[in-house]
């Protein structure tokens, strides 16, 4: 049997699957049968500092193979309310890590400290959500925002701190660096990518918000693609997130760079057993590739690859 055991950032997780954040969170009884279904660890809702009751229907569209597209607009009960769910998880035993969103680097802060002392191993900072005005990826997308929220959070908490990015920008890398820079224990990526679906006959979005985020298969390229630039620039931990759906999806994370990875679309299309599917497949598929472990996964491909390219010298013309 192969050893699915990862540590990264200080934490040490039976396996590298981790819920996702938004899915299947809603409450400590689903966190904890998420755990209790084989993920390695899990994430709560994005939590903030009041309660929020996020957009109207629709709110939710299934796009075939694709995925979904959403935009829920942060429905929490609030961080008053939401520590009991996570006491009622980790009853239960469930590995919990919490997430958190804020509109600047000291409701952040804030919201992380008590977080944090509800007891969550980690706490993952939601810089990247692409349909709340003000939040999420509208600071996430600037990396001197990112250094300032990451830095604030770092010197309030104790525990790791991850920052999940946007794909939402030209550059990745410069917001994972960013975060690097601010103290952050590892990145997360990718979030949603900005998406709109119109219905036609009713000659409007489908969506009541209009712009959602895209999840799901359709994104998993790109998430890989983001894992592999961060983790050839950064030096601490990558969690790969998108369209995982397979121990074969895990692998590939893995080997781009990713330490962990977390699913959540797969988990709506497939429910929380999948978790225990996926590990037992990944058991197998690492025996198979002649691997020992899921951590001897990590950066093969990376290390197979030629090395990266350094930037090139700007050109100003004969002087």
């Amino acid at each position: 049997m192969a050893d699915l055991r990862v540590s990264w950032a200080g934490l040490s997780l039976r396996n590298p699957l981790i819920l996702a954040s938004g899915i299947w969170g809603e409450s400590g009884a689903s966190l904890a049968g998420a755990y209790e279904a084989g993920a390695g660890a899990v994430i709560t809702k994005s939590i903030g500092a009041a309660p929020r009751p996020g957009y109207p229907n629709p709110t939710v569209e299934a796009l075939d193979q694709w995925g979904f597209l959403n935009a829920m607009g942060l429905p929490n009960p609030g961080i008053e309310e939401y520590p009991k769910e996570i006491a009622v998880a980790r009853a239960r035993g469930a590995a919990v890590i919490g997430s958190v969103f804020g509109g600047s680097a000291e409701e952040f802060a804030e919201l992380a400290g008590r977080m944090a002392d509800t007891g969550v191993l980690a706490v993952e900072l939601n810089l990247s959500c692409p349909h709340a005005e003000g939040l999420g990826a509208d600071i996430g997308e600037v990396p001197e925002e990112v250094e300032a929220v990451t830095r604030a959070v770092r010197a309030r908490v104790k525990v790791p701190v991850i920052v999940k990015l946007t794909p939402n920008t030209s550059d990745p890398v410069a917001l994972a660096r960013a975060a690097e820079r601010g103290g952050a224990s590892a990145v997360s990526a990718i979030n949603t990518l900005k998406a709109i679906a119109i219905d036609i006959r009713l000659r409007r979005p489908v969506l009541s918000h209009g712009i959602g985020g895209l999840s799901g298969p359709a994104i998993k390229p790109i998430g890989l693609a983001c894992v592999w630039q961060i983790a050839r620039a950064v030096t601490i931990p990558v969690i790969g997130v998108g369209g995982i759906r397979s121990a074969e999806d895990v692998i590939e994370y893995l080997m781009a760079g990713a330490s962990a990875v977390e699913i959540g679309t797969a988990v709506a299309f497939d429910g929380i057993g999948l978790f225990g599917r996926i590990a037992s497949d990944l058991d197998r598929l690492l025996g198979e590739l002649g691997l020992p472990s899921a951590a001897s996964a990590i950066g093969l491909a990376q290390r197979a690859a030629a090395p990266a390219m350094p930037a090139a010298p700007s050109v100003r013309g004969n002087r």
